[in-house]
């Protein structure tokens, strides 16, 4: 990680001073990098001896940085891994066009590792990110988004760059097409598995501990999974409480609809299907050799579901 971390430091320079000041607070700002240290383990998982793996672990922090530069813009977020967000310190336009120059400079890079199924694995992702992106903006405030249309969202959104970094890894190893689809399977369910207890987090974290507003999702009128569980399983009192909250983006009654998700067991429901994608994940690994780099990536299958942050 501390290679990728110079590569992300030569890769960020831009003779344009802003680009480079915002790009380095966002990089800066810390995070838990689990989709680059996917790329590494998973290359080293199937003996890669190579260098290009550090290039491509960056340029997959850079589109997910890209990504959240938009997000935040879009979601009107001020606070992120503990800090102000870039839109906040510098502004939406500032944000969205560094957020450009990160997801250029990331093709850039893949495109001097000089591997042509590299290329088309991370543009696809790339691509259907922005899909995610947009049918969740087509999502907000509906109150009768269902679960499939949901686990749609976070697969195009969130999962798409974890499968894409595990199978990139996989790929410069030389492994085979059943191997790639294999890293692939583990990461698109750890990143599933992520997400899910994410939405958890947004009613039982603290802001200290998570990096972000808890009850952002209920302002921004985000129908998560705890949400959809409570619309279908609550009270006619609690359904139409919650309906009007997705509607008006009313975290005013962030309290209640707390009470009423922690007492329904939607975070319960929630928390057993990131279960289930983190035993799919781990169930991915079935073939992979053992080593310290597959121990470490069945940790985080189990990590991604422990975790309070």
């Amino acid at each position: 990680m501390l290679a990728v971390d110079a590569v992300i430091r030569a890769r960020l320079h831009s003779e344009v001073p802003l680009v480079k000041q915002v790009a380095e607070y966002i990089i800066g700002a810390g995070g838990k990098r689990i989709r680059p240290a996917l790329v590494l383990m998973v290359a080293k998982a199937y003996a890669y001896k190579g260098e290009a793996h550090h290039e491509l672990a960056a340029v997959v922090e850079f589109i997910h940085t890209a990504t959240l530069l938009h997000d935040d813009v879009v979601d009107e977020s001020s606070l992120r891994r503990g800090k102000q967000t870039a839109n906040a310190l510098f502004g939406n336009a500032a944000s969205v066009l560094v957020g450009d120059f990160l997801y250029s400079r990331s093709f850039q890079m893949m495109v001097s590792v000089g591997n042509a199924r590299v290329m088309q694995i991370l543009a696809d992702a790339t691509n259907v990110i922005a899909e995610g992106e947009v049918l969740q903006l087509l999502n907000m405030h509906n109150p009768d988004v269902d679960e499939t249309a949901y686990l749609q969202v976070i697969r195009s959104k969130t999962a798409r760059l974890f499968e894409a970094a595990a199978e990139i890894g996989a790929l410069i190893s030389g492994a085979s097409d059943a191997e790639v689809a294999a890293a692939g399977e583990y990461g698109g369910s750890l990143g599933t598995a992520f997400q899910l207890i994410d939405d958890v987090l947004d009613y039982s974290g603290n802001a200290a501990e998570i990096g972000k507003n808890v009850g952002d999702d209920l302002r921004e009128g985000k129908p998560t999974l705890p949400l959809i569980y409570l619309m279908q399983h609550g009270s006619a009192p609690q359904r139409e409480l919650v309906r009007s909250c997705i509607e008006n983006g009313d975290e005013q009654h962030f309290h209640e609809i707390l009470t009423a998700v922690t007492g329904s067991g939607a975070l319960d429901y929630t928390r057993r299907a990131a279960e289930k994608a983190a035993q799919r994940a781990a169930k991915a690994l079935d073939k992979l050799p053992d080593s310290r780099y597959k121990t470490a990536m069945l940790d985080l299958a189990a990590f991604a579901v422990e975790r309070n942050h």
